[in-house]
């Protein structure tokens, strides 16, 4: 499972708060990332800028750890938008590669800020999980082809 995050307004954060505030606030992003990561037993694949890649071995851990995630960096005064997909990837060089990270990228980009996004993969795989979902529609991502069905997480189960 994938898992893509970006933060809303950075571009207008940073002019407001200026580089060194800024980026003591990312390096705050960025460990507070890693911790729910760790608890998740997630594994970052990329940071670039205000936006991060990672990777689970389960759905599950995946969606509890991206509003995890979502929850710490409120506390930051800081907002997401988070995309989710399961599907084959390959190892490489540069950390993963495949069309599930494509299409954990493109379910991303259709988050309203502070919004957790799955495919319908995620949330079929996650079944008696604990975790809730609502519909938010079909969609065409850019690139990948077909139709897909997009959800939003609304509830998630204490355990992880």
């Amino acid at each position: 499972t994938v898992l893509v995050t970006d933060i809303v307004g950075s571009t207008e954060r940073a002019a407001e708060l200026g580089d060194r505030r800024w980026t003591e606030l990312l390096a705050e992003h960025h460990r507070l990332v890693r911790t729910e990561l760790d608890r998740s037993r997630g594994k970052v694949v990329r940071v670039e800028g205000d936006g991060t890649l990672s990777t689970f071995d389960g759905p599950a851990r995946a969606v509890s750890c991206a509003a995890a995630i979502r929850e710490a960096l409120r506390g930051l005064g800081l907002e997401i938008r988070a995309g989710l997909h399961t599907g084959e990837i390959e190892l490489a060089e540069t950390g993963v590669e495949g069309i599930a990270v494509h299409i954990g990228a493109r379910v991303a980009s259709l988050a309203e800020p502070g919004e957790v996004l799955t495919s319908s993969t995620v949330k079929d795989l996650v079944v008696g999980s604990g975790i809730e979902f609502s519909d938010r529609g079909t969609h065409a991502l850019k690139g990948v082809p077909g139709e897909w069905q997009v959800y939003a997480v609304s509830g998630v189960g204490a355990d992880r």
